[in-house]
C-alpha cells in the first residue's frame, strides 16, 4: 500500500497538528502519545515518509532505533522506571492503526498493567509536564 501523505503524523511534521515534543534531530521526532497507555508513553517517527516498516529504509529504521534508545533511557530514568516495551506494529493485521512508521515507548512498573490502546485523551497539562520530564533526562 502506497504512503499516504495526510496520516496524523505526517500533519505533526508539517506543524499543521501540535505535539509534545520529547526529543529531535535531523531524521527523528519524538512526542508523547496524546493517548497513552502508561505515564511517559513516547512514539518516535522517521521525518521522511515510510508507511511502516516493511518498507522503511535501513538508513531510516537506524536513525529511528538511535533515538528509541536515547529516549527510552531518559523516559526510564524520568519515571524511575524499571523496564520499557517497544511496540512497533505493521498492517492493520497486524494493529496499526496510523499509517506512518513510529514506535512505542512505554515506561514499565513491576506489576502494574498497561492501560488499554486509544481509551482516553490525556490532559495537554499533563502531556507537557511528562514531555519536560523526559526533555530533562535526555538534557542530562
Amino acid at each position: 500500500m502506497a504512503y499516504d501523505s495526510n496520516n496524523v503524523f505526517a500533519k505533526i511534521l508539517r506543524g499543521e497538528l501540535p505535539a509534545q515534543k520529547v526529543y529531535e534531530d535531523a531524521d527523528t521526532l519524538a512526542f508523547m502519545d496524546i493517548m497513552p497507555r502508561c505515564e511517559g508513553h513516547t512514539l518516535v517517527i522517521p521525518k521522511t515518509p515510510a508507511r511502516n516498516l516493511l518498507d522503511a529504509s535501513p538508513a531510516q529504521l537506524a536513525a529511528c532505533m538511535r533515538t528509541v534508545q536515547k529516549v527510552a533511557d531518559a523516559a526510564m530514568k524520568a519515571f524511575g522506571a524499571s523496564g520499557i516495551t517497544l511496540q512497533q506494529f505493521n498492517e492493520p493485521a497486524g494493529g496499526q492503526v496510523v499509517f506512518h512508521l513510529h514506535f512505542h515507548i512505554l515506561p514499565r512498573f513491576e506489576g502494574v498493567s498497561l492501560g488499554p490502546p486509544a481509551s482516553k485523551m490525556e490532559k495537554p497539562e499533563v502531556l507537557a509536564a511528562n514531555a519536560e520530564k523526559i526533555r530533562k533526562a535526555i538534557a542530562r
